[in-house]
Order: structure tokens, then sequence, then C-alpha cells
């Protein structure tokens, strides 16, 4: 009864407005829709007759043959198992770390607040570089290791700097209640602070998340020849290479043969949506947190 009364009453630059807005959202639904719904009609189209063009929404010919030559490459299995476990470990020990130093940088009374924040926003303006990079790692000892997708992105000024203007907006009363009643500071940040940061938090472990899934450079440059360490993304870069220098070039016969029936383009598409679809499946859950983090995270920076 209320949306009616107001739907009368509404004036007429109301409803053009309404009108405008409605046809904008539309489009943008429409355009952000289409380069998806595009790419996954020629990931399932056959990949002779992709390249005769003219596929925009639904495949001319089914199969699932691009597929099928994904993931008929060894060592699959295993990137994806590294995948997940960097995912979910470089998430977890990201947002520990990020968490812990904004809860510290948060506090009036630590001394050394503003020249800690100066060298991390330094951080984010000034890099090292690839080759100094390259050369830290391998003095560190962690060449062929797990250990290298973790711990040097453990900490990002960006993230810090999101979860501390979350934390400054907490009232502080909370804590200094807490500390009256025997709380150390530990015991506030993991049992005060965490608890009311999970909007902030699912925020970052989403930014955490999407990194360390699509990451394979670092595959590259330091686990190439760790076999057992390579990770999903690293791994159909290599089939999306094979595609391109044919199949001449591959000595399994069995692969030569599949390499013929399939083009580039096609595999090129399969393997975004592989990559895509874990991210849609996780987004979802975190959506209702993702707004209201970053929201709240600018608006007390």
């Amino acid at each position: 009864m209320n949306r009616q009364s107001r739907a009368i009453n509404a004036s007429w630059s109301d409803k053009i407005f309404d009108i405008v807005n409605c046809s904008f959202m539309t489009l943008a639904f429409v355009i952000t829709l289409y380069p998806f719904l595009n790419v996954l009609a020629i990931s399932l189209n056959d990949s002779m007759d992709t390249v005769k063009g003219g596929i925009y929404l639904w495949p001319r010919k089914w199969t699932w043959a691009n597929y099928d030559a994904i993931f008929s490459f060894r060592g699959l299995i295993t990137g994806f198992k590294i995948s997940l476990l960097r995912t979910f470990v470089g998430t977890l020990l990201g947002l520990l770390s990020s968490s812990m130093l904004a809860f510290v940088l948060s506090r009036s009374d630590f001394q050394a607040r503003k020249l800690v924040s100066t060298f991390l926003v330094m951080t984010m303006y000034v890099s090292g570089g690839l080759i100094p990079g390259f050369i830290l790692i391998r003095h560190l000892g962690m060449m062929n290791s797990f250990w290298v997708y973790v711990l040097p992105g453990m900490v990002s000024a960006w993230n810090v700097f999101i979860i501390r203007s979350f934390i400054d907006g907490l009232p502080s009363a909370l804590q200094e209640s807490a500390k009256l009643d025997g709380a150390n500071d530990f015991t506030i940040y993991w049992r005060v602070i965490l608890p009311l940061c999970k909007p902030v938090l699912a925020t970052v472990a989403l930014f955490l998340a999407v990194g360390q899934w699509n990451s394979w450079f670092d595959t590259f440059l330091y686990n190439s020849t760790a076999r057992h360490l390579t990770t999903l993304q690293y791994e159909l870069m290599k089939v999306l290479q094979s595609t391109q220098i044919g199949s001449n070039d591959i000595h399994d016969p069995n692969m030569s043969q599949l390499m013929n029936r399939i083009s580039p383009e096609s595999v090129k598409m399969a393997i975004t949506i592989v990559v895509t679809v874990p991210i849609l499946i996780v987004y979802p859950f975190l959506q209702r947190y993702f707004v209201k983090g970053m929201t709240l995270g600018a608006v007390k920076s």
C-alpha cells in the first residue's frame, strides 16, 4: 500500500530518474554479463567451428573436448591442490598478520605508529624491483619451497590501512572496558576487536584469496623446476603455450593427437572459465560483508 501510494504521488522528475536509473543499471548488467557468457559459449563450442567466428551467447556445436584437453595434462591435479593450499594458508596468514599490525597502529599509545605508518606508505610507492626481489628470495633459501608463495606477501600496506581504518571507527570504550576487566592486549585483539571486524576481514580475505588463486608468475620464477609445487595457473599457462606452439613440438602421441583437435582460442576460453568458477562460488558468501567493509574502511580513512 505504501509503495502504491508513493508510486502515485511520485513527481515527474522522480519517475524520469527511476526510468534512467533502471535503464542504466540494465545496460551495465548486460555489458558486465555478456563477456562472461561469450567466453563460456566459446569454451563449450567445437574448436574448428570456433575459428569460423560468429559465436556469441550460445555454442553452435556443443563439445567438452576443450575441457578434456585441459584436464588431460599431467600435473593439473597436483597444481589444483597446491593452488587450493596456498590460497587457504596465504589468506589465513595474511589476515592474521595484517589485522595484528592494523590493531597495533590503531593504538594511540603506540609511540612509533607514525614512523611505521610512513614506512608502510613508502612500500606502496617504492618497490625494489624484480631482480632484487629474486636475489633476496634466493638468499633467504626459499627457492623450490612452498613458503615462497605465502611469506613474501603476508603483509600488504593497503590491507593494513583498510583494517586500521575500520578499527579506528570502533568505540574506544570497548578496549577500555576490556582492560578494566583485566584483559591484556592480545585478549582485546582476539576476543574484542576481531569479532567486530568481520566485514572488513571478509573484504580483505577476498582480496587475498583472489590474488593467491590467480598468481602464477612467482611459480615461474621460484618453483618452475619443482614439479610437485607448481600451481594450477602455471600448469594452465603451460597448456596454453602447448596449443600455441603446435602439436609438432609435443612428444606424447596421444597429446599430439588431442592438440590437433583444439585451437588456442578455445583452450584460452576454457582456462578462463576454470580459473574463474572457484572465485564465483566463493564471492556470494562474502558479498554482504564486502560492501560494508569497503564503505566503512574508506570513510574513516
